[in-house]
Formats: structure tokens, sequence, C-alpha cells
């Protein structure tokens, strides 16, 4: 088993190679066939470097899209709770509808059978945002917007389990996935 990676050892150059050439090769190919020798190579560095800094394809490439969300994860709290679900949500249907959404799904379909990249992927990808999410949630819920009758990360999941489903389903075009918001917001309001 390949030991933690250690960020205080990477050489920045190298990193970034690395990242730049398994986003490069996953969008010119796909997730499904990236390998580590293919990526070592396209990256100009050895396979031992990159299992010392990654413990599978799937790592380096979740860490490849973190990087490149930008904005895109961040939850906005402008006080209008459906604005800001809809403005988070649409953020992450742009993402997930272009490279980055076809390689995050490769990912997450790796992560079915390999519990240690599970854990990366909620760690570093689902688990901050859930947490934003929540919190700005919280503040809904304190200001009346929502009921306090429901756990807070079971509305989480009710507001993303249509996303997640049609991304990974290629179910509704992820474009209608901002209008899950208004239904969902309309049985969580309190009883007037």
């Amino acid at each position: 088993m390949p030991s933690t990676p250690r960020p205080d050892r990477r050489n920045e150059h190298s990193r970034r190679a690395v990242l730049d050439a398994v986003y490069e090769l996953a969008v010119a190919k796909g997730y499904g066939k990236l390998t580590i020798e293919g990526i070592a190579a396209a990256a100009g560095v050895g396979k031992p470097t990159i299992y010392r800094w990654w413990e599978c394809k799937g790592s380096v490439a979740l860490e490849s899209i973190v990087e490149r969300l930008g904005a895109a994860g961040e939850f906005p709290d402008t006080g209008d709770l459906a604005a800001d679900l809809s403005e988070q949500m649409r953020s992450m249907v742009e993402v997930f509808s272009g490279d980055i959404g076809r390689i995050y799904r490769g990912i997450l379909g790796e992560a079915q059978t390999d519990p240690e990249l599970m854990a990366t992927v909620r760690t570093v990808m689902v688990d901050p945002r859930v947490d934003q999410c929540v919190h700005r949630l919280e503040i809904a819920v304190r200001a009346g917007q929502l009921r306090d009758d429901i756990p807070i990360r079971e509305i989480v999941e009710i507001f993303y389990a249509p996303l997640y489903y049609r991304l990974l389903l290629g179910g509704n075009d992820l474009g209608e996935t901002p209008a899950v918001v208004e239904y969902v917001l309309e049985g969580l309001r309190p009883a007037r």
C-alpha cells in the first residue's frame, strides 16, 4: 500500500506537470484509458513520483479537477435562499456538463470498487461542499425560511441527488437541475 502523500515533499514543477498531464490525457482519451505509465510519460516524471504522492490514478485525477473548479464549488449567501441554491446548482451544472464532469464520472465509477478512492472523493470533493451548503441551510432555518424538523444533511441530499443522478446516469438534461430547487423548497418551507 502506498504511503500517504506528503505535499511538503512535492516538487511543485513536477506536481503541476502531473496534474496538467492527467487532465489533458483524460480530456483527450477519456478517463477509462488513463494509466499511471501514460501520465508519467506525458508529465516527464517517473511512476514512483506519482505513486509517492497519490495512491492511484483516481486520486491524481481528482486533485487535478478540484484545482480547476475555482469558484464553482463555493456557496453564495445573498440572503435569498432560492437564488443562492439555484446559483450554486447552476455553477455545478456548468462544471459537470464539461470536461471536469466527464472525468469526475470516471473517478466516481472507479471509486465504487475502491474504498480508499471513495474516501478521498468524499474528503476532497463532496464534504467541503456539503459543509458549505449545511452552513447556508442552517442560516435559512434560523431565519424561518426552512422547516426545522428535517435534518439539514438530508436536505442537502434532497437538493443534490438529482444533480448526481443526472451526472451519473445521463437522465434528464443537467441544465434543468436548478429548477429542482424551487420544487424542493416548496415542500421544505414552513407552513404558513
